[in-house]
């Protein structure tokens, strides 16, 4: 369908839109009391307008009329019709102008927060984070978005939708080798999730990434600690079993065992925790052989 008409019929209504905006200020309008009346159609005007620009997939010139209804909003202090403007803006931004978006969306959350709705300004915190997640690549401000939201949902005991915001952060500061971070929130997510019934089995996923990285960071104190640490056969095993741990591959964990064995053979009490560790691989049978 052709909707090319329908950008010109925008770009006039937009037009009319501005001289109604215009004369709302004049002194014959103040004079005559229709100021007020005429901005409130010149904001339905921009709407109408946007929602054109839509049809004709021109996002930009959507984005800008929803900010010009946004902003005679607040001008008639319609504070929650103010908001939805600005989110309308946003999402239309988001197919052309990421920063754009992103300026929209958070006026509208100094709205939401202004008016105590915390729970919405929590969901557009995430629509940022995931703008600079996939379209910014930005993931330092990913990351604040999302520890925002988690706050805001915390706030407000919604504490599942609070979790959720936390684990993006923590993996993502595991991916940046923020580890005592990531440590922090997998613990806290699965002290939160232990005792639920229907969430508890996923605790055991949380811990274990926090003894990833646990084990990650003590690798690379005593590399640091002791550089020639890092060329050694038993540095290379342990990175080998953090690999294979990591992937949940049994296998992989026993071949790395069985190659160091054959060339530096391991101890009674050696076996005995490496065995242990293996066992907390998903699916293990419990031996090194």
């Amino acid at each position: 369908m052709d909707n090319s008409g329908k950008e010109k019929e925008a770009i006039q209504l937009m037009a009319d839109a501005d001289k109604k905006v215009k004369s709302s200020g004049s002194f014959l309008g103040g004079m005559f009391g229709g100021g007020h009346h005429k901005v409130e159609e010149a904001c339905e005007m921009y709407c109408r307008a946007a929602n054109m620009f839509k049809m004709a997939k021109n996002w930009s010139g959507a984005g800008n009329a929803f900010c010009k209804a946004a902003r005679l909003h607040m001008q008639l202090q319609n504070k929650h019709d103010c908001a939805t403007s600005f989110i309308d803006a946003g999402n239309a931004y988001k197919k052309s102008d990421p920063n754009e978006a992103i300026k929209c969306l958070n006026a509208a959350i100094d709205i939401y927060t202004d008016m105590g709705r915390f729970t919405i300004a929590a969901k557009h915190h995430i629509s940022i984070a995931e703008i600079y997640e996939s379209e910014l690549v930005d993931i330092e401000k990913a990351i604040a978005h999302y520890e925002q939201a988690a706050d805001y949902y915390k706030g407000e005991e919604s504490n599942s939708s609070a979790n959720k915001c936390l684990l993006k952060v923590g993996a993502y500061c595991a991916q940046l080798e923020q580890y005592q971070k990531a440590i922090e929130i997998y613990e806290q997510v699965g002290a939160n999730t232990m005792d639920n019934p229907l969430l508890k089995y996923s605790a055991k996923e949380y811990f274990f990434k926090a003894a990833l990285c646990h084990f990650i960071i003590a690798v690379e104190k005593y590399e640091e600690m002791f550089p020639a640490f890092s060329d050694s056969r038993e540095c290379k095993l342990l990175k080998k079993l953090l690999e294979a741990h990591e992937e949940q591959n049994s296998e992989a964990f026993t071949e790395a065992v069985k190659e160091f064995d054959s060339i530096s053979r391991l101890d009674q009490w050696h076996t005995t925790l490496l065995l242990r560790i293996k066992k907390t691989i998903q699916g293990d049978e419990g031996d090194l052989k």
